[in-house]
């Protein structure tokens, strides 16, 4: 078992430094989990805070802050300190905090590719939300699983045509084509739907 008998075994964390903590965090982790629990305690609310403001809503900031304290409890032991502590930790929260505003962009593309008229500003008002009506999921099962294989790597993954066209093995123009026509369903699909 890897321990520094240099550092106490008894101590109180809330008496801690952040540095002291991460230091105990190297030994103690993962059978114990105190100095981890101190730091995630100690930043937990600031951390929901620019999560929320970032984002814009509670569900998904309350989403990242759980991926940022798995990333940390993860990463501790290899946190070398170049940094400080609360540094690295917001550095973390950033990247996981673009990653879902990115999947939240991404999953809005797709729904304004499906609108009933993406040229019309106002399709909003006319149009309910994909979401209300069962989720992003709900409208795939409309589509064979090649035109749902190309509106995910267009529109989750934001590959190019000819990328989707490589992976798929197929034509550059018959990627195009099915594009356009597994959109064209959605349309009349939802087009349906819209009516009351």
């Amino acid at each position: 078992m890897n321990t520094d008998h240099s550092l106490p075994l008894r101590y109180d964390p809330k008496e801690l430094s952040d540095e002291e903590l991460v230091e105990r965090a190297h030994v103690e982790l993962f059978h114990i989990t105190r100095a981890y629990a101190e730091l995630m305690q100690r930043y937990q609310r600031v951390l929901f805070n620019v999560c929320a403001r970032y984002l814009g809503n509670e569900r998904d900031a309350d989403d990242v802050c759980q991926e940022v304290m798995l990333k940390v409890l993860y990463g501790l032991k290899n946190f070398e300190g170049k940094s400080k502590f609360k540094t690295w930790l917001y550095s973390i929260t950033y990247n996981e905090c673009i990653t879902q505003y990115r999947k939240e962009r991404r999953k809005r593309r797709l729904m304004d590719a499906l609108s009933l008229d993406p040229q019309e500003e106002a399709s909003e008002e006319r149009a309910p939300k994909l979401e209300e009506r069962g989720g992003l999921d709900r409208w795939l099962v409309h589509v064979n699983p090649i035109d749902r294989e190309i509106l995910v790597l267009r529109f989750v993954a934001e590959l190019e045509f000819q990328e989707i066209a490589d992976i798929m093995d197929m034509g550059l123009s018959a990627t195009k084509m099915r594009y356009k026509r597994a959109l064209d369903r959605l349309r009349e699909k939802f087009s349906g739907l819209a009516e009351p």
